[in-house]
């Protein structure tokens, strides 16, 4: 069985081994396109086969029983096919056809147009036309394009090889796990990476995807989306996935995209991910030059939706193209037009004007909305005092590929009571470097939202603030103004520097250890005059005395129970899962009650905790468990699979096998676990290599020098560069030479000989070095299918949990050692008083003028 994660690297593996030179941005349209008119081809053939009754027949079988039957009954066929599916890809221009004509030699080109283009043809007049029409239009997918080939020869050759990247996978069978479309969003997520700048078109980064999706689907009662500006549909995917599955099967989609590839892009993405034609609604349009979608019933009122989510462009210029007014409906709420310089506001009332009364919105924009002047200044305060503004968070810079500047997520609602105050949130300094971008970790995400849900001031991080305070603000909603930064910084004590000590003020500010241990802080501390005081220890002796305090033992022993119980419990879970188990489900329970568990705790980082669970699901669970369901726990884990490395450059590169490796147990913990004393075998042979080549190491070096016994004895034994030049190994041919030339009872000979030993002892140990290793991990790879259930219980907890209740302790520890580092810093700062400091520079100048009166001028 391929696992999501397989299908996702060997697609884009395969993308970037075929597309060449052709532009990231460019080559997505061909990849995705024809990924889905496999998908829509497999549907075809699915749903022929459970409707003709030839479900025991193979995939040939059913392609030559389709054609068959289309011959016998013509249209009849086509329209029990269309009614099922709303679609039909005839048996000529299946996708499977198309291997056929590879496998036989008969390809062309010219056969996926005409293919691509018959299903155009086959929808015309039906229902779903809207759904599927224009999907595969030359706009999108050009097979003339010299980009593809500068001949027809090349261009059949490329689009060949990319056909074949999708061959055997059974479309319908992914779909039905979600396997499919989240190979398609990575994919797209993939190519947005690649495209840099050209990416802001069509997709917007999953993690803040993420920030939106969850904000608005955790808060809202919803039945209905809409992205007006819906790029490759990622957005609305994200919200479905953070709704139950019952409302995920009402959900209704609309989204339009003024981009033609990337209209396509959404709907063929909304229908891999299970979107019913009937439950989606996307239009090709310019949002902001006419207003849609519009109530059929009331053509001059909007459709209202539960949730409104985008990422429209950003400060679009010249975007009142249609010459719209302020009479214009979805700008009678702000009273003014945004300026034809920014479209930011121009985006966010038309959203809001399509919102209900009880929805939630959440758009990212720049910053420059909050705090810019003139109509937009009178936009967002038309906004602020109807109070339909609900958050605003910061995000940091860099998070898209298409623009480095920081923006922010502003979450609308229209049901606010007027007294409600509005939340800013200061997320801009939480994130990790990834290459050139920044990113948002989990638990960065999961701290934003339980903020924004909590409504909840954090010191540096949120602020609740009431209307009177934004007006006091002249309504500029500069997150700076209402989020001070904690200041990491301590500042200088001018007294302490003069007289020396640490500041009680100072002592005072170090909550957890007054807290957890104030007895010890107490005793390790003595005051020298009011108000100061000094260490009368050293830090690493009061670190080690605080963490092994009976307060912390205690203190870590419960947590140690606390997060043993959730693994216990968590782990029967994990071995036990099924097919029809939704992981979603299992990861969002682990995480919310590793919170909980967590939160019991004073002076810990919870959402430290936090990624510590999600790492664990990102590295390994969200492929295991996948596994796991279909193969069940043991069978899964005694899976191995061929290891298979690149070998060869250019032309000559190539994938080979080298060996076995454990589909979900690594090679590498059952050596450490089940052959520990073969490994260490293994490490003490190559120690001793080592250590022998450090001897040779040394001997080269010392007959470089010209005054030694050992250049005198071998110096000519050394190998020389292409100039001549004397390099740092020994010349073997060279030393055999000198060996037989040279008399036993020299000190010549004695050296010769010792380099000549150490030399033939490595290369023996070596290649029984090499030998051992291949016994070893041959071994390794025979074990994995024998493995005991005792031994698959135990290599598999160790994989998933080894060091999860050590690090779980260890963040109370890593709370205290900041303190205590924070109180070595403040000893180390005040350690030299001023009085100190000037008897050590009279000492530094009375020696200077010691040595100058020295000095003798010739």
């Amino acid at each position: 069985m391929i696992t999501s994660e397989e299908i996702k690297k060997r697609l884009w593996d395969g993308a970037n081994e075929l597309r060449g030179s052709m532009d990231a941005s460019r080559y997505k349209d061909y990849m995705l396109g024809l990924m889905f008119y496999k998908f829509l081809s497999d549907k075809t053939l699915e749903t022929f086969k459970i409707t003709a009754g030839v479900e025991s027949a193979t995939e040939a079988q059913l392609v030559e029983e389709y054609i068959n039957a289309k011959n016998e009954y013509g249209e009849e066929l086509e329209k029990m096919i269309q009614n099922v599916l709303g679609y039909f890809v005839a048996p000529e221009y299946l996708y499977q056809i198309w291997l056929k004509d590879i496998k036989e030699g008969d390809f062309e080109v010219q056969k996926v147009a005409d293919s691509l283009n018959s299903f155009e043809r086959s929808i015309v007049g039906t229902d779903e036309a809207n759904d599927f029409k224009g999907l595969f239009s030359s706009s999108t997918l050009d097979l003339s394009d010299t980009a593809l080939g500068s001949n027809l020869n090349e261009r059949n050759k490329n689009i060949k090889a990319l056909i074949l990247l999708f061959a055997d996978l059974n479309m319908v069978a992914l779909q039905k796990g979600d396997i499919l479309g989240d190979a398609y969003e990575y994919l797209i997520g993939q190519f947005a990476m690649e495209s840099g700048k050209k990416a802001g078109e069509f997709y917007t980064p999953h993690q803040v995807s993420e920030v939106m999706a969850q904000i608005v689907a955790k808060t809202t009662d919803i039945k209905s989306i809409y992205d007006p500006t819906v790029g490759s549909g990622s957005l609305l995917l994200t919200v479905k996935k953070h709704l139950s599955k019952d409302k995920q099967k009402d959900l209704s989609y609309y989204g339009q995209e003024k981009n033609t590839a990337t209209y396509n892009l959404t709907r063929m993405n909304l229908l891999l991910h299970g979107v019913k034609p009937n439950k989606m609604t996307v239009r090709n349009g310019d949002t902001l030059g006419h207003d849609w979608p519009e109530d059929p019933e009331n053509p001059n009122e909007g459709v209202l939706f539960d949730a409104v989510v985008m990422n429209p462009p950003y400060s679009a210029k010249n975007w009142n193209k249609a010459e719209l007014k302020v009479s214009d409906p979805r700008f009678e709420i702000a009273g003014a037009l945004p300026p034809d310089s920014k479209g930011d506001f121009a985006f966010l009332l038309h959203g809001l004007f399509h919102l209900s009364t009880k929805g939630s919105m959440a758009i990212v924009l720049p910053h420059g909305v909050l705090f810019r002047g003139s109509s937009e200044g009178e936009i967002r305060k038309r906004l602020i005092d109807k109070n339909q503004i609900d958050a605003v968070i910061g995000l940091p810079a860099n998070l898209f590929t298409n623009t480095g500047i920081p923006v922010c997520v502003i979450i609308l609602k229209k049901n606010r009571a007027l007294t409600d105050p509005l939340l800013l949130i200061d997320a801009s300094k939480n994130f990790i470097k990834v290459g050139k971008q920044n990113v948002l970790q989990e638990k960065d995400i999961a701290k934003i939202v339980d903020v924004y849900t909590a409504k909840e001031e954090v010191e540096g991080y949120s602020h609740l603030a009431s209307l009177q305070e934004i007006k006091q603000n002249e309504y500029n909603l500069n997150i700076p103004r209402y989020v001070q930064a904690i200041e990491e910084d301590i500042a200088h004590d001018v007294d302490a520097h003069l007289y020396g000590g640490i500041p009680q003020e100072n002592i005072d500010n170090l909550k957890i250890l007054a807290d957890l241990v104030p007895e010890l802080l107490k005793e390790n501390l003595e005051e020298i005059r009011p108000g100061y005081a000094r260490l009368k220890n050293s830090i690493k002796e009061m670190t080690d005395t605080i963490l092994e305090h009976e307060n912390i033992l205690a203190l870590s022993k419960e947590i140690e129970e606390k997060t043993s119980e959730y693994i216990t419990k968590y782990w029967q879970q994990l071995k036990t899962i099924s097919k029809d188990a939704d992981l979603a489900d299992l990861q969002e329970s682990m995480l919310k009650e590793i919170k909980q568990i967590l939160k019991a705790f004073d002076h810990l980082d919870l959402y430290a905790g936090y990624q510590l669970i999600a790492e664990i699901w990102r590295d390994s669970l969200v492929g295991d468990t996948e596994l796991i369901a279909n193969e069940g726990f043991y069978t899964a884990c005694r899976m191995r699979e061929a290891n298979m490395v690149t070998k060869g450059t250019g032309k000559n590169k190539r994938e080979v096998q080298d060996g076995w490796k454990g589909k979900i147990i690594p090679n590498e913990l059952i050596a450490k676990f089940l052959y520990a004393d073969e490994l260490k075998a293994l490490d003490d042979k190559q120690s001793q290599i080592s250590e022998w080549e450090s001897q040779l190491a040394e001997l080269v070096e010392a007959a470089k020098q010209e005054d030694s016994q050992e250049y005198d004895a071998l110096f000519e034994t050394i190998k020389r560069d292409k100039d001549d030049e004397p390099t740092d190994a020994f010349d073997k041919s060279k030393l055999k030479a000198e060996l037989k030339q040279a008399n036993k009872g020299e000190s010549k000979y004695s050296f010769l000989k010792k380099v000549d030993k150490l030399i033939a002892d490595s290369a023996k140990l070596a290649k029984e070095l090499k030998t051992d290793e291949t016994t070893l991990w041959d071994a390794v790879e025979e074990r994995i299918l024998v493995l005991t259930d005792e031994e698959v219980d135990q290599l598999v907890y160790h994989k998933w949990f080894g060091n999860t209740v050590q690090n779980m302790v260890d963040l109370i520890n890593a709370s205290l050692k900041a303190e205590l580092n924070t109180l070595q810093k403040l000893e180390e700062r005040y350690a030299n008083t001023l009085d100190e400091i000037d008897a050590e520079l009279e000492s530094l100048l009375s020696d200077f003028d010691t040595l100058k009166n020295e000095l003798e001028v010739r």
